[in-house]
């Protein structure tokens, strides 16, 4: 079954992490991905690991499903390969820095004046304007810049970088969510637009309570560990086998929790009587539940406690995630075959649609792959065209 992107043509010169994570979620919801990539070299992220047989793992999390083409947009001859394509194309998206697309004179103010209905994405670490815009950026800079890092971790611990590199990511969502509404107004209008999408704007979009803590108090929020700044109980306890998480977002789920251990005493105190007092009266709080959390194993909590309602779950390593019954149940794990990789596990698709389902197909590309495919397909160039561009060095 097609997907809902079906029959929309996406020309990719993205490359690491941020752009081709928006441009796998349009091919995994269906639309035909070209990647674009430099004669013999490619996109850095294929000399990252891990490795299998050579070929990075890396690389195919993130460009399953998509066509791999070189060209040299640096010359013209690449550069006339290239705005053949686009008259074939429905989206453009790049994460070059600023810049870097007009010296080429493949810009989106130049390209729309050819192609009105053109969707031109541009990500990039500090987007298209500010006193920023040129600079170069990396996950970590960003977290940095943009305090995510100044509220994780232990309190008075080090720096602690988020363990997914959660700015690359969070810009890569909005990218997608920008192309998504560009395509909705093209609909409507006939028009294009350019989406201009940045990291550091994308992270600050999704600190959520942080910000507003911030202008309430006037006081920066600090790191506070495993637990939520303002619901209490709702952190993670040793428990007596490791640890278990448990998230009581209100004074009904309080009562059960204090009924189930047979700590009526609790409810009935003052300091703990509604989320605020909790909340106020952590410090006094924290040792108690501690003590209680201590005496039964992590799955005897989550067992019982998920009986009666009382939300309760484990930290779970990566080998209990990829085999937990609901991650599999969701095909949140699934499997595709690479001729170099042979077969090879990536997460699936979250976005479930019940008429057109997306779907992860096909692996990702070897450099190039698809070179010859495209340009006689599509351009209808003839062998010895393409024998001469690949002498020539512009694919």
């Amino acid at each position: 079954m097609p997907g809902p992107l079906s029959g929309i043509k996406v020309l990719d010169l993205t490359r690491v992490l941020a752009g081709p994570y928006a441009t796998m979620i349009l091919r995994d919801l269906g639309a035909d991905v070209i990647k674009i990539e430099q004669p013999g070299i490619g996109d850095e992220s294929r000399n990252f690991g891990p490795f299998k047989n050579g070929f990075s793992l890396y690389f195919m999390s993130v460009n399953r499903g998509k066509q791999s083409i070189t060209l040299n947009l640096k010359s013209e001859r690449g550069q006339s390969v290239f705005k053949r394509l686009l008259a074939h194309s429905d989206v453009v998206v790049e994460n070059f820095r600023p810049g870097t697309m007009k010296k080429l004179g493949l810009d989106y103010d130049t390209l729309k004046a050819s192609h009105p209905s053109l969707i031109y994405a541009a990500c990039s670490g500090f987007g298209q304007t500010g006193p920023y815009a040129e600079h170069g950026a990396y996950d970590m800079i960003i977290q940095g810049m943009g305090g995510i890092i100044s509220i994780t971790g232990e309190p008075d611990g080090p720096p602690v970088r988020v363990g997914t590199s959660i700015s690359d990511i969070t810009a890569a969502l909005f990218t997608t969510i920008g192309i998504l509404s560009a395509l909705h107004h093209r609909n409507k209008t006939g028009k294009g637009q350019f989406v201009d999408v940045a990291m550091l704007d994308s992270l600050v979009a999704v600190l959520e309570n942080a910000i507003v803590r911030y202008f309430a108090t006037g006081e920066p929020p600090k790191p506070l560990g495993a637990r939520h700044p303002v619901i209490t109980p709702f952190e993670a306890f040793a428990s007596a086998d490791g640890h278990v998480i448990i998230a009581l977002g209100n004074d009904t789920l309080w009562t059960k929790f204090c009924e189930h251990v047979d700590r009526q005493d609790l409810i009935l105190d003052a300091r703990f009587q509604t989320n605020a007092d909790r909340t106020e009266n952590h410090g006094e709080l924290f040792p108690i539940l501690s003590e209680i959390m201590s005496q039964r194993t992590t799955e005897d909590w989550v067992d019982a406690l998920g009986k009666i309602g009382v939300p309760c779950g484990p930290i779970n390593a990566m080998d209990k995630v990829v085999n937990h019954p609901q991650i599999q149940a969701r095909e949140m794990i699934t499997r595709i075959a690479h001729q170099i990789t042979g077969e090879v596990e990536v997460p699936g698709v979250p976005i479930k649609l019940s008429e057109t389902p997306g779907d992860v197909n096909a692996p990702a590309p070897s450099l190039g792959e698809h070179t010859t495919e495209i340009l006689t397909a599509v351009l209808k160039m003839s062998p010895d065209e393409i024998a001469k561009l690949r002498q020539d060095g512009v694919v």
